[in-house]
């Protein structure tokens, strides 16, 4: 019976993802969750979000008398369990993130072209469909003279047109028609950003395949194995790896990237764009940087999939995961020769430590914060390093100091006196200088003057000065004495 096909295929169908959620009890709540947080606006949302909005709107539909007796948490654990979110790491990020998977995103698409349906025959999809026939049909047809009698005929129709425009007979496209086609350019680019999903899922599905190939190859090499150690790169050899890199070249060519900008700003410079919802506009505005953000996430996980399988095969890692893999069917099979002899519920002498370590995605770890534990306490203010001689020569090595006029304060000031600090001469003669000034006198005194004692209050002084921002400052100096005997020195 011919039925027993689809029979079989619809009953396998329905234990997938995408049947189990158009057919869930909750299924019209968790579709209208998900297609408002994860598909309208943003397609991935960090999980400290996500659970916040979650249970902003769980609030809501409670208060309207719906029973969702759980926490926001809790639904997407249930969600991402039944295949209808998926949870990444992006690198770079500092929690997970949350997104649509392939089933979701296709259930949301149906149910909304069911809500709102737009016509199915519009003039827009058949000249579509014939387009692509009369360019498939000239692509693949070998016979010169019938691509040449083509284009003539196609340079002859340019000509006409051109004539009847310079005569004054341009034809443009009627607003509904043009409203028609743009909203079909919409669908088939929404689409378009949709299937990277898709694809995203191949090679995963693809990188598992592989690894269980080269964990279930008996021997020392497998098929797998002899090609990756060849230096063949599976994944983008891969027939979704090849498609998707003809895309992405084709996507990210300069000049096809700058007419699909130019077409699109001189589309959205039209009349009749105004009349297109909100959201349709939008989604024209962001395509360009839609198209190359998911396939430039695509591209990614193609790379990191090759680099991570290759590592797996180079590092011998696969080693080790094969032996724990042949370990644990040897124990099924041995489990399955007993299971006759041996009943469920029946005690056996032999007792297994199990490991006390408790297992966390990286995720769930939160690094340590003293700050979170101890009291905080007022920022004391420290006492500066009084400065030595030593670093006041480097100083004066890299300044340009007027020792010239300092030498003048000093001598003016022994002229009154017979000893005299440095912090004597700054309080007679500003530091002009600022802490130049400051510096060119402790040079001075190390080379003229003599220090106070080692120790006590003769030993240190403080100096204060205006720098040239106008801003007060003070430093803790060795004292030293300019004396009137040296008078004659400071020449």
């Amino acid at each position: 019976m011919k039925a027993d096909k689809h029979i079989a295929t619809y009953r396998r169908m329905r234990n997938q993802p995408l049947w189990r959620l158009l057919a869930a009890v909750n299924g019209p709540t968790i579709i209208g969750l998900l297609q408002s947080h994860l598909y309208e606006k943003e397609r991935s949302l960090p999980a400290s979000i996500l659970f916040e909005r979650l249970t902003r709107d769980l609030e809501g539909l409670r208060a309207q008398g719906d029973d969702l007796p759980q926490p926001a948490q809790a639904y997407v654990a249930s969600w991402l369990s039944d295949g209808y979110l998926q949870r990444r790491f992006p690198p770079g990020a500092s929690e997970e993130e949350y997104e649509l998977s392939t089933a979701s995103l296709e259930a949301i698409r149906f149910l909304s072209g069911i809500a709102k349906p737009h016509s199915a025959a519009t003039e827009s999809r058949l000249s579509l469909v014939i387009q692509a026939l009369q360019g498939l049909a000239e692509d693949t047809d070998a016979d010169k003279q019938r691509r040449i009698e083509r284009l003539k005929a196609e340079q002859v129709r340019i000509d006409k047109e051109i004539d009847a425009i310079h005569k004054g007979r341009m034809r443009v496209l009627p607003r509904d028609a043009a409203l028609e086609r743009i909203r079909e350019i919409i669908s088939l680019a929404d689409d378009l950003t949709g299937d990277f999903r898709r694809v995203r899922d191949q090679f995963e599905q693809l990188n598992r395949d592989l690894r269980e190939r080269i964990m279930d190859s008996e021997g020392n090499r497998g098929e797998v194995l002899d090609s990756l150690f060849a230096g063949i790169d599976l994944i983008a050899e891969s027939e979704a790896g090849r498609t998707f890199s003809a895309f992405w070249r084709l996507l990210t060519d300069p000049e096809q990237g700058a007419m699909l900008e130019e077409s699109l700003d001189s589309v959205m410079s039209r009349e009749f764009v105004g009349e297109l919802e909100m959201r349709e506009r939008r989604f024209l505005l962001r395509l360009t940087r839609n198209l190359l953000e998911q396939g430039g996430a695509v591209h990614e996980v193609l790379q990191t999939f090759a680099r991570s399988l290759k590592h797996f095969v180079q590092s011998r890692e696969y080693l080790e995961q094969r032996r724990v893999s042949q370990l644990l069917k040897e124990a099924q099979r041995t489990a399955l020769t007993i299971k006759d002899a041996v009943k469920a519920t029946e005690p056996l002498e032999y007792s297994l430590e199990l490991t006390s370590s408790r297992l966390h995605s990286l995720s769930q770890w939160v690094l340590y914060d003293p700050s979170l534990q101890a009291e905080p306490e007022a920022m004391r203010e420290g006492e500066p390093p009084p400065i030595d001689l030593e670093s006041v020569s480097e100083l004066v090595a890299q300044s340009e100091i007027d020792f010239r006029t300092l030498k003048e304060h000093v001598r003016a000031l022994l002229a009154e006196r017979d000893q005299a600090s440095i912090g004597d001469v700054l309080e007679h003669f500003p530091a002009e200088q600022g802490l130049g000034t400051v510096v060119g006198l402790l040079a001075l005194g190390s080379r003229y003057g003599i220090r106070g004692t080692l120790s006590g209050t003769d030993a240190i002084e403080t100096v204060a000065w205006v720098g040239e921002d106008d801003q007060g400052r003070r430093a803790r100096i060795p004292k030293i004495y300019f004396l009137r005997d040296c008078l004659d020195e400071l020449v």
